[in-house]
C-alpha cells in the first residue's frame, strides 16, 4: 500500500474516532493509544499530513466551523471576481475551471468517436480514477478498483474508444492534491449531463476554496430556490471529485450530510482545506 495513502487510511480512521467520540472531547493520549500510536508519533504524523495539529483540525471540521462559514452567505468578493473571468479571492490553487457538456450529438451516440485515455493514481485521500477525452477531464473518482469504475464509464459512453495510459491534461488536473503544486493550470472539463446537472456543477464552482454553501443557497443560485431535492441529486452524480468541489456542499442546520465518496472523506476534505488555508493565511501575515 502507498505510504501517502496509509497515513491518510490512519488520519481517516481518526477523524472517524473523534466524531464518534465528540461529547467525550478524548485528548492526544486517548486518540493515538486507541489507534495503537504513541502520542508523539500521531502528533507528528497527523501535523505532517494536515500542517496543523489534532487539536486545531478538530475544530476546523467541528460542527462549529460548518455554521461559522455558512453565516457569510450571500454576495462576496468571489462572486465579483468570477464573473470577472478570475479564479476566485482565497482560492488557494488559482485555477480556472471550464466546463464544456458533450454535444447533443456525442451525447445521444453515447460516446461513439471519443477517445477516452484512463488511469488510476494514489492520492493522500485514497485511489484516484481518472479519466479524459480530447477535450477534457470527463472523470475524476475516488475508486481502489480501477475496472469498477471503468465499467462505471463504459455504461454512460458504451461506445467510446477506451485507452490506459495518462498524459499531461491528467497530471495538470491531479497537481491539486500537491504539496508542490508549481504554476497553476487551467482546468478543462468536458462532461456528459443535463442542462440541469451541468448547471448545478457550475454553480459548485463558485464557492471558494475552504468555505462552505448549502443544498438551498445552490439552488437559489440557479434559479430554482424548490428544487433542493434534484440539486442534491446532481451533486451527488458529479462524475468529477474536489475540481467540482461537492464536498463543501452541507445541509442548511450545519451537519456534513452524505458524500458520493464517503461522509469521512467529505470531512477530511473540508478540514484540510481549512487547514490550508490557514497555513496560506499565516505565510502572508509573516511575508
Amino acid at each position: 500500500m502507498n505510504e501517502q495513502y496509509h497515513n491518510y487510511k490512519r488520519i481517516a480512521e481518526a477523524i472517524e474516532y473523534i466524531r464518534n467520540n465528540f461529547k467525550e472531547q478524548p485528548d492526544l493520549d486517548k486518540i493515538a493509544g486507541d489507534l495503537g500510536l504513541s502520542p508523539f508519533h500521531f502528533q507528528r504524523l497527523f501535523s505532517e499530513w494536515a500542517g496543523i495539529s489534532p487539536k486545531k483540525f478538530l475544530q476546523f471540521t467541528s460542527l462549529e466551523y460548518s455554521k461559522s462559514l455558512l453565516k457569510k452567505e450571500g454576495a462576496t468578493l468571489f462572486d465579483a471576481a468570477y464573473k470577472t473571468g478570475l479564479s476566485g479571492t482565497g482560492r488557494l490553487h488559482d485555477l480556472f475551471v471550464n466546463i464544456e457538456g458533450m454535444t447533443p450529438g456525442e451525447y445521444k451516440n453515447e460516446g461513439s468517436g471519443l477517445r477516452i485515455q484512463y488511469h488510476s493514481e494514489e492520492s493522500m485521500f485514497g485511489t484516484l480514477f481518472i479519466a479524459s477525452t480530447d477535450k477534457g477531464i470527463c472523470r475524476l473518482v475516488f475508486e481502489e478498483d480501477t475496472d469498477k469504475a471503468l465499467k462505471e464509464l463504459q455504461q454512460e459512453l458504451p461506445y467510446a474508444n477506451y485507452v490506459p495510459g495518462t498524459n499531461n491534461m491528467q497530471q495538470k488536473a491531479l497537481q491539486i492534491f500537491s504539496k508542490n503544486r508549481g504554476t497553476p493550470a487551467e482546468i478543462k472539463l468536458h462532461l456528459k449531463g443535463t442542462d440541469f446537472q451541468i448547471k448545478v456543477w457550475q454553480a459548485l464552482l463558485n464557492i471558494p476554496f475552504a468555505e462552505l454553501d448549502t443544498y438551498g443557497s445552490i439552488a437559489g443560485k440557479i434559479g430554482n430556490a424548490k428544487a433542493s431535492r434534484a440539486v442534491g441529486t446532481a451533486i451527488g452524480d458529479n462524475p468529477v471529485a474536489f475540481i467540482i468541489p461537492c464536498h463543501r456542499v452541507v445541509q442548511s442546520n450545519g451537519n456534513y450530510g452524505e458524500y458520493r465518496w464517503g461522509s469521512t472523506r467529505k470531512k477530511m476534505l473540508i478540514g484540510w482545506e481549512a487547514s490550508e488555508r490557514d497555513a496560506r493565511s499565516k505565510s502572508q501575515e509573516a511575508s
